[in-house]
């Protein structure tokens, strides 16, 4: 068997996984009426069942254990990684069921950036890695539940940035997590598009930006640290609509942490009146930065570090140019509400 018949096998198992879990934890959902209902807060104009997200936390759960025994020498930092997804996905599976306080998810959060940045520094990350890894972490975790508010927008991106960073990074763990991780959103997929029969709730959001800060600590720990900025491409879509409307909340003296529906994609959603065409376009900045990314990485010789500075800049600045655009021509009501589910929520 062939290096790339092993990657396709086990991309094919963990989307298998994906759907039947995915299933199963809708039929669960149903029978425990763990609802998203539809209100001025809400995306979306049907009740439907959340919590899907925890088939792909059970594909992760069992991919670490598998790289555990594939990759024996990654132990210590697969050990920190599986410890930390599932304080992500517990709390997020606990929310999912009774909301909480928002401080008391993200000190878990915080928790669980501990036991990823910590395994990777114990696998031999430097301080600087495992430092930047935490932020990542705490951050990515809580911009996904942010930005998971119209169907399929999450896990798409989700998949692109995996894809990314397991390039970037070049390694056999990373690899294999990140065909993990794609395969189960595959699998989750077909019950969040076209119009979606299932969420991923708080526990599977979550766990998809624990994911992502996962593949960025193997990314960072195979690249140079003046390559780091790159990684930075494939996350601008959710880092610039979450953090420029959040901070622009901020200075308007609004309760930031409180729901709302003022991030670019909800507006431009509930205006245009397709999700599917909004995730599509997320999808195709994601993916065209998710390129550049790749190749800045693969051509790191031929950049210094300030002009690697100022092509990640550029890149920035445009997205938040067109974050403005977007918003302002996406201002055809008011704002109210939102879907939102991370320290928002």
């Amino acid at each position: 068997m062939t290096l790339r018949a092993d990657w396709l096998l086990w991309f094919a198992l963990y989307a298998a996984l994906g759907y039947a879990g995915a299933a199963l934890a809708r039929r669960y959902a149903l029978q425990r009426r763990l609802m998203d209902e539809p209100g001025e807060r809400r995306s979306h104009s049907v009740p439907t069942p959340r919590g899907g997200g925890i088939a792909i936390v059970a594909a992760l759960s069992i991919a670490a254990l598998a790289l555990i025994v594939r990759q024996p020498r990654d132990i210590v930092e697969t050990v920190g990684g599986a410890l930390g997804l599932w304080l992500v996905a517990g709390i997020g599976w606990l929310d999912d069921h009774r909301p909480l306080s928002p401080w008391l998810r993200l000190s878990v959060h915080a928790l669980a950036a501990t036991a990823l940045a910590f395994g990777a520094w114990l696998g031999g990350a430097s301080f600087a890695a495992a430092t930047t890894t935490w932020v990542l972490c705490v951050v990515l975790v809580n911009v996904w539940n942010f930005m998971d508010g119209i169907d399929g927008l999450a896990s798409t991106q989700a998949a692109l940035v995996a894809a990314a960073f397991a390039f970037c990074a070049g390694s056999a763990s990373s690899t294999l997590l990140a065909l993990a991780t794609i395969g189960a959103i595959f699998g989750f997929l077909p019950f969040n598009l076209p119009k979606a029969r299932l969420f991923l709730g708080d526990v599977g959001s979550g766990a998809l930006g624990y994911a992502l800060a996962w593949l960025a600590a193997l990314a960072m720990d195979a690249i140079p640290q003046a390559a780091w900025p790159w990684l930075l491409l494939p996350l601008s879509a959710f880092l610039l609509d979450a953090g420029l409307t959040l901070s622009s909340r901020i200075v308007r003296g609004e309760r930031w942490w409180l729901p709302h529906v003022e991030h670019v994609y909800q507006r431009w959603a509930r205006r245009t009146g397709s999700h599917l065409a909004v995730s599509g376009v997320y999808a195709l900045w994601t993916a065209i930065a998710a390129i550049m990314c790749g190749f800045g990485v693969s051509k790191i010789d031929a950049w210094g570090a300030d002009e690697i500075a100022w092509a990640v800049s550029a890149w920035w600045g445009l997205g938040g140019v067109l974050w403005y655009g977007f918003r302002r021509r996406a201002i055809g009501s008011r704002a109210e509400g939102t879907s939102d589910r991370g320290v928002d929520a």
